[in-house]
């Protein structure tokens, strides 16, 4: 996928030293000093916000598209997972005048504490059922906030057609099967409670073999957590098998954790995989749509996404 463009400028430095009160080392900025001289360090991948490592902090630039009310929320669910004792959370810092977000040049841009850590390899056991126990957890902490949280003032995409209403996105994607079950599935629902939205493997850091980090609450969202749930199992299973019974050990863990979402039946857990896969292949083919530029790797990620989507129908 294309990854954020949003440049470290010294007009985003300058600013998140006066709010955050911060000094920066004289070499953050310096053109070609690299981590090891103080200097600041683009992290890996970020689709949308694009995320420099300075000494031991990160600097995170969103999008303009995204305002400062809808990044503070996703910000709030966070602080709230943390609040609830979930120590692996890491926390947007706040400013002086206490906000977590300043606009530079209409960009959003927060600054967070850095985690020394690599992206959860999901081939590792263990590895895998450390992330279904964090995610049980991390339910827990949320379903007990002290107050009920606002609705997200813009929907994220994982909201898109997940109420069963008439699908409006790319015509290839309708599936009218699949929005009727899930509006029956909505109905039936006895919970929904803030969710991180984007939990996979490139969002939880993992070091000497522990699972220390979750980061990225750009996509949270107040739902059932059978949606976030299903789409885990499948990310921390085979993620391109239609047999789904690995995806039910991943349930196991989740429960052990304390998780708030019961096990779904096959059927159940098919239909919320194939919602969260259309939700994905639309986000694809509308930024192909505006001309944004994909590898042919990213095509081909595409067009596995698609056949799944089709091969998981029951």
């Amino acid at each position: 996928m294309p990854v954020a463009s949003a440049a470290l400028s010294q007009a985003v430095l300058d600013a998140v030293a006066r709010e955050w009160e911060i000094s920066w080392p004289p070499d953050v900025f310096r053109p070609g000093a690299g981590e090891e001289a103080g200097g600041a360090v683009r992290l890996p991948g970020g689709e949308e916000s694009a995320a420099y490592r300075c000494g031991e902090l990160v600097v995170r630039i969103g999008p303009r598209w995204r305002s400062t009310e809808e990044a503070e929320w996703c910000h709030e669910v966070a602080l709230r997972a943390a609040a609830g004792g979930v120590k692996e959370v890491v926390r947007p810092l706040s400013t002086r005048r206490d906000r977590t977000v300043v606009r530079v040049r209409d960009h959003p841009v927060s600054v967070w504490k850095h985690v020394v850590g690599d992206w959860l390899d999901r081939d590792d056991p263990a590895q895998r059922a450390q992330a279904a126990r964090l995610l049980g957890r991390l339910h827990r902490a949320l379903l007990t906030c002290a107050s009920p949280m606002p609705a997200r003032p813009v929907p994220s995409g994982m909201e898109t057609g997940s109420y069963g209403e008439t699908w409006n996105g790319p015509p290839n994607l309708v599936d009218t099967g699949l929005d009727r079950w899930l509006a029956g599935f909505h109905r039936l629902q006895p919970l929904a409670h803030p969710l991180h939205g984007d939990y996979y493997r490139a969002n939880l850091l993992v070091r000497d073999d522990r699972l220390v980090a979750v980061l990225d609450w750009d996509e949270a969202l107040v739902g059932p957590p059978a949606l976030e749930v299903a789409a885990a199992a499948r990310e921390f299973s085979d993620p391109w098998s239609t047999d789904l019974g690995p995806a039910q050990e991943f349930f196991t863990e989740y429960a052990a954790a304390g998780g708030t979402a019961s096990r779904l039946d096959e059927e159940a857990l098919a239909q919320l995989i194939r919602h969260r896969l259309r939700c994905e292949a639309a986000a694809f083919e509308t930024q192909a749509a505006r001309g944004e530029v994909h590898t042919q790797e990213d095509i081909d990620y595409h067009q596995r996404r698609l056949a799944l989507f089709r091969g998981l129908r029951p």
